[in-house]
């Protein structure tokens, strides 16, 4: 497929290298140009606007956030957007975790404009997006959806197809990292107990991963805080708060209360406010190990 990609960040970057290895046509945009570079080396197309990555079958884009997003599709003018570039017939893929509200925005106004959109966030870090190991959750016509196969299947190890409506997947992607966020804090307050008595944190995480919590989860963010691993982040502390915020947002709308969401704003409120904010999101765990008279998890 001839593919435009939007965003070559930590996950952008190894995910539009596994679409060319794939032997897919690849045009890359990026705010910051220099990123293209090594897609180049590899025979990706460098484009210096968004219009330019918009001329083929597809358009991913891969952002940080809800703003990002909304720049580069709805942009008009000298800094024609998705919206206007993009052909009729041609699909729209955000795989980034935005809120629900805004991909219903976009779901309307590529309909309107006789284009597709389909959500397709991601599971997996920077290291698994290097390594086509990504899990995608890829919401949107069904037609479509499958049409993409080639696409997904080159980035990730399994699509999720799970509904028709693309703000279903952005819905299941923050829930996903409400439950990661989860388990980053429970772990970091576990380990705080049991290092504070003196057992050493890395054998305790090897009980505990070869027992009750043999899951990815518990192994990568486990690691993470046994090593004091927080830079450099694989998903920022900031980000890891805007999809809390979303979490919530989408809990009013839905009039779910999620009180555990609630909390974990709190703690990443902390974190930020001691210096965390582009640590690795696994050092929310490491505020407990502070409040109990441990280091600081952002470097003095």
């Amino acid at each position: 497929m001839r593919i435009g990609f939007i965003g070559l960040g930590n996950m952008g970057s190894g995910m539009a290298a596994n679409l060319l290895a794939a032997g897919h046509e690849v045009t890359a945009y990026n705010r910051s140009p220099e990123k293209a570079a090594a897609l180049v080396e590899r025979g990706a197309t460098a484009v210096t606007t968004i219009a330019d990555a918009c001329s083929g079958d597809v358009v991913i884009s891969m952002l940080a956030d809800d703003p990002a997003v909304e720049s580069v599709t709805f942009g008009d003018g000298d800094t024609a957007g998705i919206l206007t570039s993009l052909p009729q017939g041609a699909v729209h893929v955000s795989s980034s975790t935005i809120s629900v509200a805004l991909a219903d925005r976009l779901t309307a106004a590529h309909a309107e404009a006789g284009q597709h959109f389909v959500s397709a966030p991601v599971f997996g870090r920077p290291e698994a997006a290097a390594a086509a190991k990504l899990f995608v959750v890829a919401a949107g016509d069904p037609a479509v959806v499958q049409d993409l196969s080639p696409v997904f299947d080159a980035v990730g190890q399994r699509t999720f197809a799970i509904a028709p409506g693309p703000k279903t997947a952005n819905l299941v992607k923050l829930s996903g990292n409400f439950l990661i966020a989860s388990v980053i804090e429970s772990l970091g307050e576990a380990m705080a107990l049991v290092g504070k008595a003196g057992v050493d944190k890395q054998q305790y995480l090897e009980l505990l991963t070869s027992t009750l919590f043999a899951a990815p989860a518990y192994q990568t963010y486990g690691g993470l805080l046994a090593r004091r691993e927080f830079e450099p982040a694989g998903f920022a502390a900031h980000l890891g708060l805007k999809d809390v915020r979303l979490l919530l947002a989408a809990g009013e709308q839905l009039e779910v209360p999620l009180p555990i969401g609630s909390l974990l704003r709190d703690r990443f409120l902390s974190l930020l406010a001691g210096g965390g904010r582009d640590l690795d999101w696994s050092a929310l765990g490491a505020l407990a190990e502070w409040e109990a008279g441990g280091a600081r998890p952002a470097p003095d």
